[in-house]
């Protein structure tokens, strides 16, 4: 059992992270949604940045509700928030991976007849894509609020008087079903993430060495770009990849779903959360520009 002073100590942490998380998503909607008003257009990486803003941001203050509400208030289920959550972060996997074949797709420079039909189409259908997303998200909530509905029957019925074999075995295959409809629409996204982030590591790697192999004065500001993007590269991996693999141990395990473990492990869950949206911001030119003038601004005063 984890001590009230420690269980207070991760409270404090994961309040501050959420604070955070939602202040870094706000901004991303707030600099990029101005920008979009100003000039009445966005480039398709500007409108997954948006999109991926925003639910971020829905989906931290569902986790905020349904976590403080859920502790506070054990003996009742706040089921419609963390509905809420689940689809948000669907969507979040989703949009996660689309923002990383967009840009596997517009910086990589590979020449394969295949890549370059695709470089050349999937820029122009990156709408359609948004909204693909977020229909996938909705189907699949459409499942678990169904699923739901079924679960909280079958436990007013176990208070019935009679033999509760057959409700117990539908319940434990409504809850496999869960975990197998969880995994499912988390592991496609992040497996076309993780092929998107690996080619454009891959890409970047081959022409930094065609660029070493030729290099002369004025190639020194290239090299440095692409060392740069390349170190955000394997930063945004590993933590959009030990995100992956936080919410995947949380659905498959129910050791961390126990009381005494629960307020360290979303502390650990949104640590990575928020570095990977700081990430995020720098590696947008926009978000980041914005961040140093604002970051100067507050020097110089």
């Amino acid at each position: 059992m984890i001590p009230i002073q420690l269980t207070v100590f991760f409270m404090v942490i994961y309040a501050l992270e959420s604070l955070t998380i939602i202040v870094q998503s706000s901004l991303i909607v707030a600099v990029l949604g101005r920008e979009w008003m100003q000039i009445k257009r966005m480039s398709p990486v500007d409108m997954v940045f948006i999109s991926l803003g925003f639910c971020r941001f829905c989906q931290q203050w569902s986790s905020v509700l349904y976590n403080f509400c859920s502790y506070f208030n054990p003996n009742t289920t706040f089921w419609y928030i963390g509905i809420i959550w689940e689809f948000t972060n669907t969507l979040t996997f989703w949009l996660t991976s689309l923002l990383a074949i967009v840009y596997c797709v517009k910086v990589s420079s590979f020449t394969h007849p295949v890549f370059l039909w695709l470089k050349w189409r999937i820029l122009r259908l990156v709408p359609q894509l948004l909204l693909g997303s977020l229909l996938i998200s909705c189907v699949a909530i459409i499942f678990s609020v169904i699923r739901s509905r079924i679960k909280f029957q079958l436990i007013s019925m176990m208070h019935l008087p009679g033999n509760n074999t057959v409700t117990e075995r539908i319940k434990m295959l409504l809850q496999n079903f869960l975990i197998f409809q969880q995994l499912v629409l988390l592991v496609i996204p992040f497996l076309l993430f993780l092929a998107s982030t690996i080619s454009l590591i891959a890409s970047l790697c081959q022409h930094l060495g065609q660029m070493q192999r030729h290099n002369i004065g004025h190639c020194n500001s290239s090299l440095k770009a692409h060392f740069s993007a390349l170190r955000y590269l394997a930063f945004f991996l590993i933590f959009f990849t030990s995100y992956f693999l936080a919410i995947f141990i949380t659905i498959i395990d129910n050791l961390f779903n126990r009381r005494h473990w629960f307020w360290a492990w979303e502390t650990v869950i949104y640590a990575v959360v928020s570095i990977h949206s700081t990430l995020l911001m720098m590696s947008s030119p926009k978000l980041k520009k914005v961040l140093k003038v604002r970051c100067w601004g507050l020097e110089t005063a």
